[in-house]
């Protein structure tokens, strides 16, 4: 019985482990380095991808991710299309990954 409760105790654990790691991810344009340093400002972009709109449409949506302790890839300039893996802490939303999406061409991998 003791085993079981080990056992489970356990598994509790690592799916709330895990659940914190996961976070969300957003796409938009960027717009520049944030007011303060460390931080990104995006205008976000909708999930509604076609041809003509491969990364989706800008929502109207300005957000500010702190980029500090981000692993970034290549540096993005004024309207480069980002996406951000983040987690919300409070009010703030601090940036795990930051992927410039319009200087990576994906298929070519």
């Amino acid at each position: 019985m003791k085993i079981r409760a080990i056992i489970l105790t356990v598994l509790l654990l690592t799916v709330q482990a895990l659940s914190a790691l996961a976070g969300e991810v957003t796409q938009g344009r960027f717009v520049s380095d944030g007011q303060s340093p460390g931080t990104f400002t995006i205008e976000e972009y909708d999930t509604n991808f076609n041809t003509e709109h491969p990364y989706g449409m800008p929502t109207g949506i300005v957000s500010q991710y702190d980029v500090s302790k981000a692993k970034i890839g290549l540096k993005p300039v004024a309207g480069d299309i980002l996406r951000i893996a983040y987690v919300e802490k409070g009010d703030a939303k601090h940036a795990v990954k930051v992927m410039n999406v319009s200087k990576q061409d994906l298929r070519k991998k």
